[in-house]
């Protein structure tokens, strides 16, 4: 590691206070991580209660062989195949489910995995390093377009655009496969940013969330997790980019509003469509001390909701 890849777990109390933990329930990290939640969870399990967590990454594998406890049972999944990894599990119905999505401290703090533009390293990016392709391989075929349209739609990149051109002309010369070479391409095709935000931030990040498919895990999750819970189970989702929680927002939204159906249908009020979850109080984000103490927590944004 080329940095300390201590890993703080954001909103750690107030993500599981808010599952409503049932010392005999069973619950469902779909975000292991390096297991703060987890160990959390079981904490306030009993004999009887039951923790089934996934993760795509090896590495977060590898340090949930930390656990030693029969309660619990970590798979190597990525969230959006939940419903696959319950059925695998025997996991028929959650009393829980806790997200807590986009990338984690140790991924950032590894150089060699090519999260971060603070370390000249392979252009990788991958959540999961044994299958998929990197970012390096994406951006060695991908056309202007396909560049431009990543850049500009995950990163919210208004020089997208000159991004691209920039990659497309370069690999004429020579591969873009390290993390410098990228950075330092945007750097010269971002003429303005945001005063103490470096210019290859948002490609960075649009380029992760690309290569990792983040945005789709998150909208095919959602309906497997409202599928999976038991009525009166909680589904608590932490996220720390605006595209993330818009999609959580929208689908807790959508699911806790009845059905509109056109008017002068003459059906009586049990006839009528029921939604399926209750929003669970306002969002919440980190508290100042939090912030203090960990700055990656300032975006993160927690949204909880309980099924009918």
């Amino acid at each position: 590691m080329t940095a300390s890849s201590a890993h703080v777990t954001v909103l750690l109390e107030e993500a599981v206070d808010s599952l409503a933990i049932k010392a005999g329930g069973v619950y469902i990290d779909a975000t292991f991580g390096r297991g703060g939640h987890s160990r959390r969870i079981l904490s306030r399990l009993n004999e009887e209660g039951r923790l089934l967590a996934l993760d795509r990454d090896p590495q977060a594998i590898a340090a949930g062989a930390a656990i030693d406890d029969g309660r619990f049972r970590l798979v190597h999944r990525a969230f959006g195949e939940l419903a696959e990894a319950a059925a695998e599990a025997g996991v028929g119905g959650a009393d829980g489910i806790l997200l807590d999505v986009g990338v984690s401290s140790p991924q950032i703090d590894d150089g060699e995995r090519g999260f971060s533009f603070r370390y000249d390293a392979p252009l990788d990016m991958r959540m999961d390093t044994t299958q998929g392709e990197t970012a390096a391989e994406w951006l060695g075929r991908a056309e202007l377009r396909d560049i431009t349209e990543v850049i500009r739609n995950y990163g919210e990149e208004r020089f997208a655009f000159q991004i691209a051109k920039k990659v497309v002309a370069a690999r004429l010369e020579q591969p873009v496969v390290t993390t410098g070479q990228f950075a330092a391409l945007v750097r010269e095709a971002v003429r303005t940013r945001e005063p103490g935000q470096d210019p290859a931030t948002r490609s960075f990040q649009a380029l992760r969330i690309h290569i990792n498919q983040e945005l789709r895990q998150l909208e095919v999750v959602l309906p497997q997790a409202l599928g999976l819970l038991k009525p009166g189970g909680r589904l608590v989702v932490i996220a720390f980019h605006s595209l993330e929680d818009r999609i959580v927002k929208n689908f807790m939204r959508q699911q806790s509003t009845a059905d509109a159906l056109p008017k002068g249908l003459p059906l009586r009020a049990d006839q009528l469509p029921k939604p399926k979850l209750r929003l669970v109080g306002k969002p919440v984000k980190a508290s100042a001390a939090e912030v203090d103490a960990n700055p990656r927590a300032r975006s993160a944004v927690m949204r909880v909701a309980e099924k009918l």
